[in-house]
């Protein structure tokens, strides 16, 4: 085996960490994440000082961005063109920068997402304020480094003489970091930077008197200072950004929404798409058209409504459904010391003044080698010209060039750069103004050594300069604040009669649990017949419910849960269809079973309260306003012991009094009132004491003393009684017999317990279902009204093994 072939075993998860750990090194710290001192990722660093090294600055004409890119691929980045030309398109497009570092000359790419033109088509040059990143980068104010393959140098960083990471943002993702830094307003980042070096140890309530919060080049209304804190504080927070709106006024009593900003680095032409598809799915009513009117005066897109619309609630409804307003997450990580690290605003500008203070000292120090250097020639010109005949004489007693300098500096004491200085002086400089002018030039260079010293010795100074140099730049360039901010976040309310066109309708459901929605259109159209409603066999209908498309549904189950579903949720079926099973549309378990369906207007109404029974005699009250939710699974409306089912649920107005009805014929009366509003989710208290065999049956709301009570046993025995033979007692009693169950050989049985109860005020049809299937519809005018306890009489034919299981009133069913 030669040594070529000599392979070295290697664990797999080794070479694959070790790959994976250095491939995340170079794109977080080479690609992706920006630099805190500049604020520019590599690839845009590399395009601005490519266009600066190539003379391709504003004062020029406009050049190929295909040059640009290749020079900046060529020299500086070997990886495709087309990542390149992205970093430039981003710094040309006015609404993606605060402030543009490329000035583009072309297509350039719209708001609408449409691509910029091809590079070979476009041309750019550097903008004025991008030279203020490159100033003074020839005189060695940054680290420079060898190129990719070792033919030229590129700068470490820019010296970036305004805050750039602040006033222009950046978004980047690397393996396992991103960073999301929004734009700022030029002046309040540039004041910001001062007050730092006025007062190191200000505080983030101090500052943000200054920064009032982002900037975005697109404007709109920044809503929470709460998020903008934190997100200053840690570097992680949130805010909420809308859209510039306004309602305006037109004739004939139409309005139309406008909208002239929206949302940083959101696609107008995608939100003007989504507004049109809520207008075409009639997800809301009253939009008659979205039209895009941008154009060279700025932005808008009009939302023309149609007569008589909720303008206020069509607005709020697109805020909380398009990106109108969006949530914008601050992650303000930067590269600081070839880290990756999460700063808050006040260590941003620690960097960038720490930054600046380092240019403007290497810069301090080159300007000072120059004027060292340019003094000594000055001096030595300047003894030269004092002993002139002398140095003229020992120059032309040289040999040549090189003897001539050896003689000044053996003779005269100059030194070689001061000799070489005298050698290539002109003739004209001799003249006596030309004498005066390097007096002058050298006392002007002397002073200038004397102010770089200061700057160099004292760091008071030093920040002088920074902070002259920066305000300078924000005089220039600073513009007004674009986006306004809110401290509060206001919450988007949706009315429903935005959503639902208001429509009267019927809900049915079924015994089997089947429900539908049927407009009375095709109720109509269908005969008008309540009882020719579609049915499957066996099954018949045990709420019918008129009602609006705006009104909600309180649906409450023996296990003491309740779902709230709105009427409009309710699927649409045509009068004969079955509808749907009542699982497709909320999740109620197989082995519950709805007692009650309440159709509700308004949970805000007062005096108005939802009372339980439970089969164990248990009564809860609880005010309605409890069961206003927006969750669409069950909640708990009532706590229910174990063995025991809620029989009965009513909406009530609380000045009534509650007749309790039971299995084996006791009965009790009591004032509502007598019942105590709970919580939603208490159990209750006692309504009637209850043998162990014994259930509640009935419920019924009683008001003065009219009218009988009806109660049918299972043998289909009926009577009613005087509401007048039942007196109003205390809650919790045994209570009075209601009725006389017979039991004996000779006597004919009546029955061994109650099927329901009911109050009676004017003649009411009542239907009995049988055990066997049968169906059988009497009339309460056919029952006899006899004393308390009696024994009744046979008002449905039940046959032998057979018996009533259920009774409903005529105006609840067919």
């Amino acid at each position: 085996m030669t040594i070529l072939e000599n392979f070295l075993p290697a664990f797999l998860e080794e070479v694959v960490g070790d790959r994976f750990g250095r491939y995340s090194k170079y794109i977080i710290q080479d690609r992706a994440i920006p630099d805190v001192r500049d604020g520019l990722k590599p690839v845009q660093r590399r395009i601005l000082y490519a266009m600066y090294d190539a003379g391709n600055t504003p004062d020029k004409p406009y050049r190929k961005s295909a040059k640009t890119v290749g020079d900046v691929m060529g020299n500086y980045h070997p990886h495709g063109d087309a990542s390149i030309y992205d970093g430039m398109v981003r710094m040309a497009q006015p609404w993606k920068m605060g402030h543009m570092l490329v000035d583009g000359h072309g297509n350039w790419g719209s708001l609408d997402d449409d691509p910029p033109a091809a590079m070979r088509y476009t041309e750019a040059r550097l903008s004025e304020i991008a030279l203020e990143l490159l100033r003074d980068i020839e005189k060695r104010t940054v680290q420079f480094k060898d190129n990719f393959d070792n033919t030229t140098k590129e700068p470490v960083v820019l010296p970036s003489r305004f805050p750039n990471l602040l006033v222009n943002g950046v978004s980047g993702i690397s393996s396992g970091f991103a960073t999301e830094i929004p734009p700022h307003n030029l002046r309040e980042t540039i004041d910001a930077c001062i007050a730092v070096i006025d007062k190191p140890d200000i505080d983030l309530e101090e500052l943000m008197q200054i920064v009032k919060g982002p900037d975005f080049p697109t404007g709109g209304i920044i809503m929470g200072s709460e998020g903008i804190r934190e997100a200053y504080r840690t570097g992680k927070g949130r805010i909420y950004v809308r859209s510039r709106t306004e309602i305006e006024q037109l004739r004939g009593g139409l309005q139309q929404i406008v909208i002239t900003e929206i949302p940083y680095q959101v696609v107008k032409s995608r939100l003007v798409t989504a507004m049109e598809n809520i207008r075409l799915e009639k997800k809301i009513e009253g939009i008659s058209v979205v039209r895009d009117e941008s154009g060279r005066q700025g932005l808008r897109i009009v939302i023309e409504l149609k007569k008589d619309a909720d303008a206020q609630g069509i607005l709020a409804y697109l805020l909380k459904k398009t990106d109108l307003q969006v949530t914008y997450n601050f992650n303000m990580v930067a590269i600081v010391n070839k880290t990756p690290k999460q700063l808050g605003i006040k260590d941003m500008i620690d960097a960038y003044v720490g930054h600046q203070k380092e240019v403007v000292t290497f810069r301090s120090r080159f300007e000072l080698e120059k004027a060292e250097d340019r003094a000594h020639v000055l001096e030595g010109l300047a003894k030269a010209l004092n002993i002139l005949d002398e140095v003229i004489a020992a120059i032309k007693a040289s040999k040549n060039r090189q003897d001539a300098q050896q003689n000044l500096v053996a003779q005269f004491g100059f030194t070689e750069r001061q000799a070489d200085a005298i050698l290539t002086l002109q003739l004209y400089r001799l003249t006596n103004l030309e004498i005066h002018s390097i007096e002058k030039e050298l006392k002007d260079v002397q002073k200038t050594i004397a102010y770089l010293n200061g700057i160099l010795g004292s760091e008071k100074k030093l920040m002088a300069v920074i902070k002259d140099e920066i305000t300078e730049i924000r005089n220039k360039y600073g513009i007004d604040r674009r986006s306004d901010i809110q401290d509060e976040v206001e919450e988007l309310k949706v009315n429903l009669e935005v959503m639902v066109s208001a429509e009267d309708v019927y809900v049915t459901l079924s015994n089997e649990g089947y429900i539908k929605r049927t407009s009375k259109l095709s109720f109509t159209r269908s005969g008008g017949e309540i009882d020719k409603t579609g049915l499957k066999e066996g099954d018949y209908v045990r709420y019918l419910l008129e009602v609006n498309t705006l009104e909600s549904l309180l649906i409450f189950t023996q296990k003491g849960q309740y779902y709230l579903l709105p009427v409009h949720q309710v699927p649409e079926y045509k009068w004969k269809e079955n509808g749907t099973a009542i699982v497709n549309v909320i999740p109620i378990p197989k082995d519950d079973r709805i007692v009650n369906v309440i159709p509700i207007k308004d949970f805000e109404e007062q005096g108005r309260s939802v009372v339980f029974i439970t089969k164990r005699g248990q009564v809860k009250r609880t005010d309605l306003k409890e069961y206003l939710t927006n969750r669409s699974i069950g909640i708990v409306a009532c706590k229910v012991a174990d063995h025991d089912a809620v029989i009965e649920v009513r909406l009530s107005s609380n000045d009534q009094d509650i007749m309790l009805v039971s299995k084996l014929g006791m009965a009790i009366r009591f004032a509502e009132s007598e019942v105590n509003p709970m919580g939603r989710a208490a159990g209750g208290v006692r309504g009637i004491q209850l043998k162990d065999e014994d259930e509640v049956i009935g419920a019924e709301w009683i008001k003065g003393e009219e009218g009988e009570l009806l109660v049918v046993s299972e043998l289909g025995y009926a009577k009613r009684s005087l509401i007048l033979d039942y007196p109003v007692q205390g809650r919790g009693g045994k209570g009075i017999f209601t009725f006389e169950f017979r039991d004996g050989k000779r006597v004919k049985p009546n029955g061994t317990q109650l099927v329901k109860a009911f109050a009676v005020k004017e003649e009411l049809f009542i239907t009995a279902f049988l055990q066997s299937g049968e169906r059988v519809s009497f009339s309460s005018e056919n029952t006899p009204i006899e004393q308390r306890k009696s024994t009744g009489r046979q008002v449905v034919s039940v046959k032998k093994a057979d018996m009533i299981t259920d009774l409903l009133k005529s105006d609840n069913q067919s």
